[in-house]
């Protein structure tokens, strides 16, 4: 199925298939591996950010695996406390890649860069929010993060080749990126990046749904901490927060049925071979 038939009937089809025995198998596999995403080195421990993830240690498909402390994946690092910042610097991070819009960016501030020696990277996926465009109606989660992640695919492909050929350089790991939940562009620049270094879609899927768990310690922390932002998530669609495994085994799906594979559709939006074959060595070991 194409990335960019996002028509309902479509989109039913393939949200059928995530309710067939292909889906219970799927639901099986996550269970399986469950060792891998409850891994005591997968959840970087911080005061006020929750989504703050390490990429590390899932099996690729020539038998190797993805280095650890190598490459994170997080939320919103803006609201990083001192110590928070001391944290992650003591993981060796050299790059912070801030995938949000200009408007975050301006609004809400940065990683502190100033007081610490990162490199610095600012490569916004999209120009808007949800919340501040237009969106259409969707009474079923799943639905409509595959159509938005589709849309997303569609209009913003070269910004992930961007932010991939970024990471694929020799100096800029250890690295992290991260929008504002860390659950959208990130979630799909992480996607982009396991599915080219060989991890199965089942453990891509089932790492995008930690997500979920990530955004209940947030609300717990924001009604404490942040009370705005806690009454802004309280207003938000629940679309908007849903975090839902089966939305990107279905976009993976598009892409590997259009393309073969994640690792052929990045060298189709950009992605040079000699980026590739970096990542692959810089990220995975035996």
């Amino acid at each position: 199925m194409p990335i960019d038939d996002v028509t309902p009937s479509a989109m039913t089809r393939a949200y059928s298939v995530g309710r067939s025995s292909d889906y219970r198998k799927w639901a099986m596999s996550i269970f399986d591996e469950s060792s891998l995403l409850d891994d005591d080195r997968r959840v970087i421990p911080l005061f006020a950010v929750h989504n703050f993830r390490d990429l590390g240690g899932y099996p690729t498909n020539d038998g190797r695996h993805t280095r650890w402390r190598t490459l994170f994946r997080a939320d919103g690092l803006y609201r990083l406390t001192p110590d928070d910042a001391n944290i992650v610097m003591n993981l060796g991070v050299r790059t912070v890649v801030d995938l949000r819009t200009n408007n975050e960016v301006r609004e809400r501030g940065t990683f502190p860069v100033k007081d610490h020696g990162v490199a610095y990277h600012h490569l916004p996926i999209i120009d808007a929010t949800w919340g501040e465009a237009q969106t259409p109606e969707f009474n079923d989660e799943v639905e409509f993060l595959v159509w938005a992640y589709r849309e997303m695919l569609a209009e913003a492909a070269p910004r992930f080749a961007d932010a991939i050929n970024l990471l694929s350089q020799q100096t800029v790991l250890p690295a992290v990126f991260h929008c504002a939940a860390g659950k959208d562009r990130t979630g799909i620049l992480a996607a982009l990046v396991l599915g080219v270094l060989g991890v199965d879609e089942s453990i891509i899927a089932a790492d995008y749904g930690l997500t979920r768990s990530a955004t209940t310690r947030l609300r717990a922390w924001a009604r404490q901490h942040q009370p705005e932002l806690a009454d802004l998530y309280d207003r938000m669609p629940p679309r908007f927060t849903a975090a839902d495994p089966r939305a990107m085994a279905i976009v993976l799906n598009d892409i590997t049925s259009r393309y073969g594979s994640v690792r052929n559709y990045v060298r189709e939006i950009g992605v040079s071979d000699d980026a590739v074959r970096a990542l692959v060595d810089a990220l995975t070991t035996r």
